[in-house]
């Protein structure tokens, strides 16, 4: 297998690191997660200008026939720079479910919009008490003449204050279904917040919300695997997203034991912190080996197999990106945890990455019921 870029990868990644040295430095992303929004909008058409929100889709629909790699490159690069603007929970998810699942005219209404920076989306499915289970949904659909009436609540959905639109799953007796929902309709309650990382998610509450027949995404009761296959590509997009956090602490931590004196030598002359530095670089590189393995699977139409892959490097990033933050931070010593460096945004955002679409533990457990299973 061929582990080198092309061309057009290789150069997505430098107009990135370009962009990201110069448009989103500390002090600028730290403005913007005190705003109202939480982003730019201005970054958000930045990105629509240089094709990043088209990247998934088909040329049909506006898009770049992008894969699952070329978005490893643009969340590695958007880890770097801590970035807020909702790609995730738009292009990567939402956009991924509806071009996978929705229907030629949800396709032309949709995609355009997304590709064009006009339109936000966002995936409202995870509920209370659920967990990390993606079949738990008790939120209900109950059939009104030609359309449906929702009623539930959905909890920490991500970029959920700023959507146009939510893609909402419930239960319409035999099994989920998705539906989309207008975030004005009549019914719907969106309280948008800020999380620890300085992004932002929302609590989503439906109170008999009305919805057309159109709206219905997939097949009826068929919503399951379309879910569970748009968290995967979310999933290997949150692994490069990791490694890009975890390269820009090796940076800064390198940096920091070539000007921290103490004892009239800078501290990176001692062997013991050499050691500590070297076991943080190797474990971001087997890190970026699983991460691009997730990538590589994302699209796999195997679903067994695209699960065993991505649960493992879900499992083992996660590992890796707890030690690169841990060791970040004790080696800054007490300038690790200060609000001022971005030592301690970077360890945040790795922990809530580490809790985003099951931790550790739970993709563990699932690696090891499909070994079971083979």
């Amino acid at each position: 297998m061929d582990f080198n870029y092309t061309d057009e990868q290789n150069a997505l990644r430098d107009t990135l690191t370009r962009f990201i040295a110069k448009d989103y430095g500390f002090e600028q992303r730290r403005a913007l997660a005190k705003s109202a929004e939480g982003f730019s909008r201005d970054h958000w058409k930045q990105f629509a200008d240089l094709g990043l929100l088209a990247l998934p889709f088909h040329e049909d629909f506006g898009g770049m026939n992008g894969n699952a790699v070329d978005t490893m490159l643009v969340m590695e690069a958007f880890g770097r720079g801590l970035v807020l603007e909702p790609y995730l929970a738009t292009v990567v998810v939402a956009g991924h479910l509806v071009r996978d699942a929705g229907s030629t005219a949800q396709k032309e209404a949709l995609l355009p919009a997304i590709a064009g920076g006009e339109l936000m989306l966002a995936l409202a499915h995870y509920e209370r008490g659920a967990r990390y289970e993606v079949s738990r949904v008790d939120t209900a659909a109950k059939a009104d003449g030609a359309g449906w009436k929702l009623s539930g609540a959905k909890g920490v959905v991500l970029g959920g204050g700023a959507a146009d639109t939510l893609l909402v799953s419930a239960n319409t007796g035999k099994g989920l279904s998705l539906f989309l929902v207008d975030s004005k309709a009549a019914g719907v309650t969106v309280r948008s917040y800020m999380t620890q990382d300085g992004a932002r998610a929302a609590e989503v509450r439906l109170d008999n919300v009305s919805v057309n027949a159109d709206a219905l995404i997939g097949t009826q009761d068929g919503a399951l695997p379309i879910v569970e296959r748009a968290l995967d590509y979310g999933i290997a997009a949150l692994c490069a997203e990791s490694v890009g956090i975890m390269t820009a602490l090796n940076e800064a931590t390198l940096e920091y034991l070539k000007t921290r004196k103490q004892f009239g030598q800078p501290i990176g002359r001692f062997q013991a912190l050499q050691h500590r530095m070297v076991d943080m670089v190797i474990a971001t590189e087997q890190a970026r080996s699983m991460a691009m393995m997730a990538a590589v699977k994302a699209d796999s139409p195997d679903a067994a197999e695209r699960r065993r892959a991505i649960s493992a490097a879900r499992a083992y990033v996660g590992q890796q990106a707890r030690f690169v933050g841990q060791q970040a931070v004790q080696l800054h010593g007490g300038m690790g945890v200060v609000d001022e460096l971005n030592v301690s945004h970077c360890f945040k955002r790795l922990t809530m990455i580490n809790a985003t679409f099951g931790d550790v533990d739970h993709h563990l457990g699932l690696f090891s019921d499909t070994l079971l299973a083979a």
